[in-house]
């Protein structure tokens, strides 16, 4: 089973994550500390859905550049998403595990900005 694994939003102390089939259908969410540790623990909690094929990260240039550099080290194809719609987050309020799913989703639609920054992120 082919699983898209998007993680969003990165903030400073931890990253929310969230785990979508093909379809977009929601696996599961969690959150991990945004340290070297957490990093492998979010991976390996993805890996155990089955195999990655993309993870989208927030603040590639930022906050998640630390967990795109890491992905990308262990040769997992990192895409920077953008951050939430505003009106939608208005909408249904700030909330770390539906940013998660939304990011998921539009990773997985090929809506995002583009690859990862940075020359050492692959894409």
């Amino acid at each position: 089973m082919a699983v898209p694994a998007n993680q969003v939003p990165a903030h400073r102390d931890t990253h929310h994550a969230a785990v979508i089939d093909g379809t977009g259908g929601l696996l599961a969410d969690a959150e991990f500390p945004a340290t070297t540790a957490g990093y492998a623990d979010l991976l390996a909690w993805m890996r155990s859905f089955g195999r990655v094929t993309a993870v989208g990260v927030e603040g590639t240039g930022s906050y998640g550049a630390g967990l795109a550099r890491y992905l990308t080290s262990k040769k997992i194809v990192v895409t920077e998403v953008d951050r939430p719609d505003r009106r939608a987050r208005r909408a249904q309020g700030k909330s770390d595990p539906i940013d998660a799913i939304a990011a998921a989703r539009a990773t997985l639609a090929g809506h995002r900005d583009g690859h990862a920054e940075g020359p050492h992120w692959a894409g």
